[in-house]
């Protein structure tokens, strides 16, 4: 009975000394991808600018659609197109973008950027996303040497293009890409969002395992074309990003993060709605980066698991005061060292976005223990579905190249 008492404590030291090392050098990256991002802003960007085509797939209005299409129209770039791309033309985002770029090009106003506006129509074995790319692809500018992807719902800052594309004058570099930064906004379903998705934006660094992001991300013509991303990558998909980083790793191409390119977004929504969110990203993950989800499904359970045999060692009667003062002094230095992480990332999104930021910039490390749990639950739910619900459609993702249309 002593051993058996004995038993779950041993497993548990084990488990803790792994979870409080695995922590501290979570810590140090962290630490890391604070010094890089303040080291990429003190670089001059260089005067590489080739000719560019920033495709934008929209579909509905965001809360700053207005003011986010401002600023891609405002881009500090000498040559460059924009091409917005709708499913149809009845919707609201269609409507809205046809009387702006009507009105801009009537009175020659805001920014210097060639503009075209691309109906693609409904798609039957691939993600909306995507078929908007494709199509907006099909029209653009034949001289364009860069392609550059970018979402609605962000806010770009004016030399966003010009760093994004600088990155690329390096012939060994294939992909260049940037990431969302969600700021936290009133409500606590987006405070956990913000504080969610910027622990996987950390991720990124000076290192050769980075993902692009479509939100922010430039490839080269050529290189679109050579590594026949449309014709075998997209051809069936959801993924945009996941897709196109599976086809540079398939080729061996690097891709580069670069930190001036991670770009301001916020947005209110209820629990649910953010559940259903962070479970679509995790779902996408496991199907088009399936050994990047395996790592994190056991990174979640490892790092959950050792908390809940250290609250059954600390309940068990048996336990010994100084056992369960150990348990309790490596459950708090993991929370610590987590709660640091969360307030590097805290430092980051005000040196970053200091004007945007507000009191509610705190959710950072104050949710931070919040999120191996939620993750955890993402996880267990992906593993479970392959469906997933997107702007109103419903798709099976049966494997990275085969997509079933369920509903719209």
């Amino acid at each position: 009975m002593a051993l058996l008492m004995i038993l779950p404590f041993k497993i548990f030291l084990v488990l803790a000394v792994l979870l409080v090392a695995q922590s501290t050098w979570s810590l140090y990256d962290g630490i890391r991808f604070r010094k890089w991002v303040r080291r990429r802003r003190s670089t001059p960007i260089g005067s590489y600018a080739p000719s560019a085509v920033v495709l934008i797939p929209c579909k509905g209005l965001a809360a700053e659609f207005d003011s986010n299409l401002d600023c891609f129209l405002r881009q500090d770039y000498p040559d460059y197109q924009l091409i917005f791309t709708v499913a149809s033309a009845d919707g609201a985002a269609y409507l809205r973008l046809k009387e702006r770029l009507e009105a801009r090009d009537a009175s020659k106003g805001i920014g210097s950027a060639r503009t075209l506006l691309v109906v693609a129509g409904e798609p039957d074995a691939k993600g909306e996303k995507v078929n908007n790319l494709l199509r907006g692809i099909e029209n653009m500018d034949r001289n364009a040497q860069v392609l550059v992807f970018a979402d609605i719902d962000a806010a770009p800052s004016p030399l966003w293009l010009r760093a994004l594309i600088a990155p690329l004058e390096n012939a060994q570099v294939a992909v260049s890409t940037g990431y969302r930064w969600y700021l936290p906004g009133k409500g606590f379903a987006s405070q956990l969002r913000a504080a969610w998705d910027t622990a996987i934006a950390t991720m990124l660094g000076d290192h050769n395992h980075n993902f692009a992001w479509g939100g922010s991300m430039a490839i080269r013509t050529a290189d679109f074309r050579n590594l026949r991303i449309a014709e075998q990558y997209w051809a069936h998909t959801v993924s945009d990003d996941l897709s196109l980083t599976r086809a540079v790793r398939d080729a061996g191409g690097n891709i580069a993060f670069e930190p001036r390119c991670l770009v301001a977004s916020r947005e209110e929504s209820s629990v649910p709605e953010f559940f259903h969110w962070s479970t679509r990203q995790i779902i996408l993950t496991r199907i088009y980066s399936g050994n990047l989800w395996k790592l994190g499904f056991v990174a979640s359970l490892f790092n959950c698991g050792t908390f809940l045999l250290g609250f059954v060692v600390l309940a068990l009667p048996g336990t010994a005061p100084a056992q369960r003062l150990a348990v309790a002094v490596a459950l708090i230095a993991v929370l610590l060292l987590g709660t640091g992480k969360g307030y590097i990332r805290t430092l980051v999104a005000r040196e970053l976005f200091d004007k945007e930021t507000d009191g509610n910039i705190s959710c950072y490390w104050q949710l931070a223990p919040l999120i191996s749990w939620i993750m955890l639950v993402n996880f267990a739910v992906s593993a479970l579905t392959r469906r997933i619900e997107w702007s109103g459609t419903v798709y099976e993702l049966v494997s990275p190249n085969e997509v079933r249309i369920l509903s719209r």
